[in-house]
């Protein structure tokens, strides 16, 4: 297929998604030396952890807000030169507690891009579940990268070299950014922010019945995704009997099958529908996670991974469908909400699966998170019986 403006933008999405990724995941391989060197316990520097991922999710709703107000190429640029500036301090920190600053400022100035990228993509593309799912593939595929390098890296130079991988991502996709994406024009450049925050338009969004159930199944579907990307591995040493490296091996590996499950995901949402392309989410999900926990041996772990993976790609079937039911002015302020609402509920998905494993087991932990799927894929059920299963919302 010819180059053209439309897939540089595309390309430029991704690239700028997998920079942002690569800067909040290169951190985790190596805590234990950040622990050491400051002295402080895992679980402090795990608070930290959480309140990175907590500025990210809270930073989707004004991102979309400043990209009506300034334009999305803007955002995006500065989501990407501020998650080098980031790395870089995480990288000089000298106290814990700057370091723990930087880590939140990370995850404030990553959060900034994906919303503003999604409906940049939205107004680029007509396919826009393919479109996503392209940009969505960024992020896993960071998370069969940054891992593996940053656990090398660190072993060879230290900590501080690894953390400062995020900036060696970003540093160069700016560039990229500025030449693939052309200056776009604010949708709101007359409109303050503040005036546009109004309670009666957030909860009509919000509330709008197709948007009210895309965001129900995505509380659900995130709960289940971090509870996953937090646990799968001590998953398969605690209960399957793995070694540490071999879970990592089957961690990869799963970020590689979502990585490959968006783009396909989000083509399926786009040739029949979103729900259809949902229900096939959902139904891999209740399986895999099924076969973890009961199917034995390792062929039954690799079927496993290659379900989950798929199934974990949801966002590229859901997402264009709340875009579907937005006008082209909402989508700055109501897209950006909507990630915020999901993201922020379903973070508690690290909390509840290693509750539900110290109370039950790690079996009953997985087996919940298929039931948690298995309950969205009724609901979807129900929804098809009521008429609103069509060959295309778009």
């Amino acid at each position: 297929m010819a180059w053209s403006p439309q897939r540089a933008v595309l390309a430029a999405c991704t690239m700028a998604f997998f920079a942002t990724m690569v800067g909040r995941l290169v951190i985790s391989p190596v805590v234990p030396a950040i622990a050491a060197e400051f002295a402080v316990s895992n679980s402090v520097i795990g608070l930290a952890l959480s309140g990175m991922w907590l500025a990210y999710a809270l930073a989707q709703f004004p991102s979309g807000l400043i990209g009506d107000r300034v334009g999305e190429r803007a955002v995006i640029l500065i989501a990407v030169v501020g998650t080098a500036v980031a790395s870089l301090l995480l990288a000089v920190s000298p106290v814990f507690a700057l370091f723990c600053l930087f880590t939140i400022a990370l995850g404030g100035a990553a959060g900034l891009h994906y919303s503003v990228a999604t409906t940049l993509l939205s107004k680029t593309f007509e396919n826009t579940g393919t479109a996503i799912g392209i940009h969505s593939a960024g992020a896993p595929l960071a998370g069969v990268v940054a891992p593996v390098a940053a656990a090398y890296t660190g072993a060879l130079f230290g900590w501080r070299y690894a953390v400062a991988i995020g900036a060696l991502a970003a540093v160069p996709t700016a560039f990229f950014v500025l030449s693939g994406i052309p200056r776009t024009d604010p949708q709101h450049p007359e409109k303050s922010i503040r005036s546009r925050v109004q309670f009666d338009i957030l909860r009509e969004l919000l509330t709008r019945p197709p948007i009210a159930g895309a965001v129900a199944a995505s509380v659900l579907a995130a709960f289940v995704w971090q509870g996953t990307a937090s646990f799968l591995p001590t998953f398969l040493v605690e209960q399957r009997g793995y070694s540490e490296t071999t879970a990592g091996v089957v961690f990869s590996a799963y970020f590689l099958v979502q990585g490959a499950g968006q783009p396909g995901i989000g083509w399926l949402s786009d040739r029949t529908s979103r729900n259809a392309a949902m229900a096939v989410c959902l139904c891999c999900g209740v399986a895999g996670y099924t076969l973890f926990v009961l199917g034995p041996g390792i062929w039954s772990v690799a079927a496993a991974t290659v379900l989950v993976g798929i199934a974990m790609s949801w966002g590229s079937a859901i997402l264009p469908k709340v875009l579907d039911h937005m006008s082209a002015q909402e989508e700055g302020l109501g897209f950006g909400l909507v990630r915020t609402t999901y993201m922020v509920i379903g973070a508690s998905g690290s909390v509840g699966t290693g509750l539900l494993a110290d109370l039950f087991g790690w079996a009953v932990a997985f087996l919940a998170l298929a039931g948690i799927l298995g309950v969205v894929l009724v609901g979807l059920a129900v929804t098809a019986a009521h008429g609103e299963w069509r060959r295309t919302e778009n």
